[in-house]
């Protein structure tokens, strides 16, 4: 893997992790008012475990495989 491309791979990263972590507050925030769109929570929720996946399977890109 060349270093320009780690570096947008990485940048791509810290990118759904931001996502991620917003998502996560504003479904904390949807979750403590009193009346919330039960529709637009579970789309939330949904994205938020794509966004989840996406960045595992990034990580697990970056790692080199290890032969025991």
């Amino acid at each position: 893997m060349d270093e320009i491309n780690q570096i947008e791979i990485e940048k791509r990263l810290m990118s759904l992790r931001e996502e991620h972590r917003d998502l996560d507050v504003a479904i904390e925030q949807m979750v403590q008012a009193p009346h919330h769109d039960q529709l637009r929570l579970g789309r939330m929720k949904k994205r938020k475990l794509a966004l989840k996946d996406e960045i595992l399977y990034i990580e697990s890109q970056l790692v080199p495989d290890i032969i025991a």
